[in-house]
Parts: structure tokens; sequence; C-alpha cells
């Protein structure tokens, strides 16, 4: 039995992973899927990376998880990047889901066109939230589903930490030098 650690990406909260938990639970295996702080409706918004990846940490800590299977999906990428550069003894694999992959001192408006960063920017809330208008959203991840299915997803996000995208990731190894097994998953 494997210990599986999901985590999310933005917008999103732990429970939106649980259809791809339940068959690695079928398989055997325990998986937990907590939410990154900031990421729970009511939190706050100004929560920066560093924060968000102490979530995270402390979620493995407090819940004394040892040998993690990490999966980041999209902006958990961010996340488990840096999880596994602050404990990578409990670490036995980082797989990054469709996840941005940060080297040091890179943050995730870094990594992605600069159109989203002027957008997120004109976008931001005084509270430091971002919400994509559903348009804009259905385009940029989920223009393949039928348009039910697309505001069935889109109901369920909550406003993102736009600090947790400014911020630079601080790490010491970039995830090709880090010791820990990897793998990415492209679909």
């Amino acid at each position: 039995m494997a210990n599986y650690v999901l985590v999310h990406g933005a917008w999103h909260t732990g429970e939106l992973l649980e259809n791809t938990a339940q068959p690695i639970r079928s398989a055997g295996h325990k998986v937990h899927l907590p939410t990154i702080a900031g990421n729970n409706p009511g939190d706050s918004k100004s929560v920066g990376l560093e924060e968000a990846i102490k979530s995270i940490v402390d979620y493995i800590n407090n819940n004394n998880i040892s040998d993690v299977i990490l999966l980041g999906h999209s902006y958990g990428g961010m996340i488990i990047t840096g999880v596994a550069d602050k404990i990578p003894d409990s670490i036995q694999r980082l797989i990054y889901w469709n996840a941005f992959v940060p080297n040091n001192g890179e943050s995730l408006n870094d990594m992605i066109p600069p159109m989203y960063v002027g957008l997120f920017e004109q976008l931001e809330k005084s509270d430091g939230s971002v919400e994509l208008p559903f348009p804009i959203w259905r385009e940029a991840f989920i223009n393949d589903a039928d348009e039910a299915l697309a505001k069935e997803a889109y109901g369920k996000l909550n406003p993102h930490p736009n600090k947790t995208f400014k911020d630079a990731i601080s790490i010491s190894k970039n995830p090709a030098e880090m010791e820990i097994p990897k793998s990415y998953i492209n679909c």
C-alpha cells in the first residue's frame, strides 16, 4: 500500500480530486486530498507561495505521512516542488500532472504567456484574489467539454490568491537536481 497526496491546481480545493483518488484507493492505496492554504472558501487571499507550500508540508507532517507519492496538478506543481525541497526524506516520488515544474527563482507567472499575467493583474480584486470569467476559463482549461459540463466544473471553482502566481519559488535544488524520482503526465 502506497501513500498518495494529491495536490490540486489553482481555483480548486482538494475535494475536487476525489474522482482521481477513487481508482487509486480501489487499488488498495491511501490517498490524501489536502486543500492548499488560500484555496478554501473563506481563506485569506493574501496567501503567498511560501505559505501555500508550508500548508502542504504541515499537512504531511501533522498526519505523519511518510514515503509519499506526491502528485501535483497544474499550479500544484509549484507546490509539490517546494514541498519536496523542504521535506525530501518524506517523499518517495514526485508526479507532475500537466503541471508547472519551476526552477529556483521562477514564479508561475514566469512560465505562462504574458497575456495571462496581464489578465490576472487586471482581474485581481482588492482581497488579492483572481477569478477568471467563464468564457476565458473555458477556452483556456476545458474547451473540449460540452457547455453543461464546463458550467458545472466552473461552478465548483474558488477565487485564487494571485500572490501565489507572482511569488518566485525559493528551493535549494532545481527539480532536475533533486534525487527524488519524478514522473510527468501530459494528457
